[in-house]
């Protein structure tokens, strides 16, 4: 069973209906059926739904274990904190946009303090934030993202999540798909604002890629 079946339990369980549910998230209802109904969905929408319903159990949608709704105590065990004693995964107070790769690549720049998140508490996640409006509304200005490095050429990677791009001239954070130009991606923003504009770009330009695993509100 998948997090996608899981998911469909959980639907039935609430009592939502299912077209309901995909809008809210963001997906369509093709990524439930047949085939495409054997992959696991998005580490983004996985936490997009887990923000929306705090009360699904993280460990049983992902992992099938425990009940399907937690507990009161465990939720609150589970809320973001900070600390300077290397709980958690490291915080780097810059902006991704600002030169992020740079700072959390220099050796001699400690991360400013730790982020004790279960969801994220994994091996090679970094936090830092994110300005702009061009991901809105599924990442606000002034939020903070935790990433992951990841050195699968972008070509192969899972098309549609959104990735932090890194080049020679900018960095930025997109939701990535290949285009049908051959040798080129593209960089697609969630804001359907004419301000922001869908682009395309060689993947030779492109030095640096990061694998944006979810974002939450600066809480501190």
């Amino acid at each position: 069973m998948t997090s996608k079946d899981r998911i469909l339990i959980f639907i039935k369980e609430i009592g939502i209906k299912q077209t309901d549910f995909f809008t809210l998230i963001g997906v369509s209802a093709s990524n439930f059926k047949g085939d495409a109904k054997k992959s696991e969905l998005g580490s983004d929408k996985i936490v997009k739904i887990l923000t929306q319903y705090p009360n699904l159990s993280p460990d049983w949608l992902l992992l099938g274990e425990g009940n399907m709704l937690r507990s009161e105590d465990k939720k609150e065990d589970e809320l973001p904190s900070v600390n300077q004693i290397y709980e958690g995964a490291p915080y780097f107070n810059v902006d991704f946009i600002g030169g992020f790769d740079v700072i959390v690549n220099d050796q001699t720049r400690n991360p400013d303090f730790y982020i004790n998140y279960p969801p994220y508490n994994q091996e090679g996640v970094v936090w830092c934030n994110l300005t702009g409006h061009s991901m809105e509304p599924e990442i606000s200005n002034g939020d903070i993202i935790a990433l992951r490095e990841v050195t699968t050429p972008i070509q192969y990677l899972p098309a549609g999540e959104i990735y932090g791009i890194v080049t020679e001239e900018y960095r930025t954070v997109k939701r990535v798909r290949l285009s049908q130009k051959e040798g080129y991606v593209r960089l697609i923003p969630s804001n359907k604002s004419e301000e922001f504009c869908e682009q395309e770009i060689p993947i030779s330009m492109i030095l640096k890629v990061y694998a944006v695993l979810g974002s939450i509100r600066k809480f501190f």
